[in-house]
C-alpha cells in the first residue's frame, strides 16, 4: 500500500484488470490467473512466517536482558517500545519507497534492512548494551514494517473483497506459525536455567559483574547471526522470484475531491482498534515468562516458562485456521466481538485466580486474539474507495500500539504487581468489542 498514491479500484468483480506503475512488471490478468495468485500467495505467506518468528524473539529478549541488564518492568519494556515504534516512524516512509521501486524490491530491502539488524545483536552483545540492543531492535522491525506495508494490502486485495478477511487470516495463520515456533526456540537457545538473581549479581566485584554480563548476553549471537543469514538468502530468492503486481491496483495522481480521509469514522476507529489489539497482545506475551514463573501463578524457571510462551502464540495459530473457516459463513464483525469478549473475560479470569487457572486462562487468550488484526483491518479499510491505500498505511501506523501499551503495563507492574497489571489489556478488548459491534459500520461521509 503506498500512502498517498496508491488507489484501489475495482474495474469489475469477475474479471479484475490490473494497471499497475509501481516498478514491478505491468500485468493484465483475470481469473485464469488463479495459478500465479497461489505462487504469489505462498512466497507472501512466507514473509509473514519470518517477521512472526523475529518478533516473538522480544519475548525471550524481556526477561533475558531484564536479568542481565538488572531492569525493572518499565525499562525492560523499552524493548517492545523500540520495536514497535518503528511501525510508527517507518510506515509512510516505505510506502514512498514502494512507489519508487515496487513491491518486490521493496519486499527485498526489508529483508535485507532485517538481517542487517540482525547482525547488529553481534557488537550489542559483545560490549554489551542495552542502548545497542535497542537500536538493531529499531532497524530490524524498520525492515519488517516494509514488509508489513506491502504484504497486508498485497493478500487483502488479491482475491475477492468478500473473502479479504479470511484470506488474511489464513496467511497470518503462518505469522502464528513462526510466533509459536520462535519462543521455544529461543528459550533453549538464549535462556540460561542457571542465571543470577539480581541479588547475586549485586555482590560481585565490578570485573566479574562485566564478564558475567557478557557471557550471558552472548547467547544471542549465534540465533540471530542464524536469522541474519537466512533473511539474506530469502531476500536472494525473492528477488529472484516473478512476483505479480496487485491486482485491481493502479496508482494515479494525487486526488484532492471527495471528503478528508478522516471522516471515515470506522477507518479511524479501526486505527484505534489496531492500536489497542497490538498493545494488548504483545503486553501479554511481553510478561508472560515473568508471569508464569510467579510462585503463586506457574512457579517454573524462565527456561520453562517460555515454552508456554509457545502455546499462547500456537493458540493464535490454532484460531486463524479455524477463523479463515468460520469467517466464510460468519460476518467479520460477530466473530471479532464474539472472541473479543471472550479474551477479556479470560484475562479477567486469570487476574482473579491462581495456579493452574490463572496460567491457561492468560494462555488461552492466544487462541482468541487470532483473528483480531486481520478482522479489524479488513473492517477499516472497508469501502473507502481510492482512499483505500491511505488507509492502509494508517492501519499500519497504528501497530504503534505495541509499543507504547507495554511499557504503561510495565508501569502499572512496577506499582501494583505483575497480576492484577492486566487491567490494562481487558480496557482493550472491551474496546475492541465495541468496535466489532458499532465502530466498524461504515458511514460513507458527504463530499466537502
Amino acid at each position: 500500500m503506498a500512502v498517498g498514491s496508491l488507489r484501489l479500484g475495482v474495474q469489475g468483480e469477475s474479471e479484475p484488470m490490473v494497471m499497475v506503475t509501481t516498478g514491478d512488471a505491468p500485468a493484465t490478468t483475470g481469473q485464469s490467473g488463479g495459478q500465479t495468485y497461489r505462487a504469489a500467495l505462498a512466497m507472501v505467506t512466507t514473509l509473514f512466517f519470518f517477521w512472526g518468528f523475529v518478533t516473538v524473539l522480544n519475548d525471550i529478549l524481556v526477561p533475558h536482558l531484564k536479568s542481565i541488564f538488572d531492569l525493572n518492568y518499565t525499562k525492560v519494556m523499552l524493548i517492545q517500545f523500540a520495536f514497535f515504534s518503528a511501525y510508527f516512524i517507518f510506515s509512510i516512509p516505505s510506502a514512498k519507497v514502494i512507489d519508487t521501486i515496487g513491491y518486490k524490491k521493496t519486499m527485498v530491502a526489508g529483508l535485507v534492512t532485517m538481517a542487517v539488524g540482525a547482525f547488529l545483536f553481534i557488537p550489542a552483545a559483545s560490549v554489551p548494551s542495552f542502548a545497542l540492543f535497542l537500536g538493531a531492535l529499531m532497524v530490524l522491525a524498520a525492515g519488517i514494517t516494509a514488509l508489513q506495508v506491502a504484504a497486508n494490502a498485497y493478500v487483502t486485495v488479491l482475491g475477492p473483497p468478500e473473502t479479504a478477511s479470511s484470506r488474511l487470516n489464513l496467511t497470518q495463520a503462518f505469522n502464528s506459525l513462526g510466533t509459536t515456533i520462535g519462543p521455544y526456540l529461543g528459550g533453549l537457545l538464549i535462556l540460561n536455567a542457571n542465571a543470577r538473581s539480581s541479588a547475586a549479581m549485586a555482590k560481585m566485584s565490578a570485573d566479574a559483574l562485566q564478564a558475567y554480563k557478557v557471557q550471558e548476553a552472548s547467547s544471542v549471537k549465534l540465533p540471530y547471526t542464524i536469522i541474519g543469514i537466512a533473511l539474506i538468502l530469502f531476500a536472494v530468492l525473492i528477488g529472484m522470484f516473478k512476483l505479480p503486481p496487485m491486482p485491481e491496483a493502479r496508482k494515479v495522481g494525487d486526488q484532492k475531491s471527495g471528503p478528508s480521509i478522516w471522516k471515515h469514522t470506522h477507518l479511524v476507529l479501526g486505527m484505534v482498534g489496531i492500536f489497542v489489539y497490538v498493545g494488548a497482545e504483545v503486553s501479554i506475551g511481553s510478561f508472560l515468562i515473568n508471569y508464569l514463573s510467579q510462585p503463586n501463578i506457574g512457579n517454573m524457571s524462565e527456561v520453562m516458562a517460555a515454552k508456554y510462551v509457545a502455546y499462547y502464540w500456537g493458540g493464535a495459530m490454532v484460531g486463524r485456521f479455524i477463523g479463515s473457516a468460520l469467517l466464510q459463513k460468519i460476518k467479520t464483525g460477530t466473530l471479532l466481538g464474539i472472541f473479543g469478549l471472550i479474551a477479556g473475560l479470560l484475562v479477567c479470569t486469570s487476574m482473579l485466580t491462581t495456579d493452574g487457572i490463572a496460567m491457561w486462562s492468560i494462555i488461552l487468550v492466544g487462541f482468541f486474539n487470532s483473528i483480531m488484526f486481520p478482522s479489524i483491518y479488513t473492517l477499516g479499510i472497508a469501502k473507502l474507495g481510492p482512499l483505500t491505500g491511505d488507509g492502509s498505511g494508517l492501519m499500519i501506523m497504528a501497530i504503534v500500539g505495541g509499543a507504547i501499551l507495554p511499557v504503561v503495563q510495565g508501569a502499572i507492574a512496577d506499582r501494583v504487581g505483575i497480576h492484577h497489571a492486566f487491567i490494562l489489556p481487558v480496557i482493550c478488548y472491551l474496546y475492541i468489542v465495541y468496535y466489532a459491534f458499532r465502530g466498524s459500520r461504515p458511514v460513507v461521509p458527504a463530499s466537502t
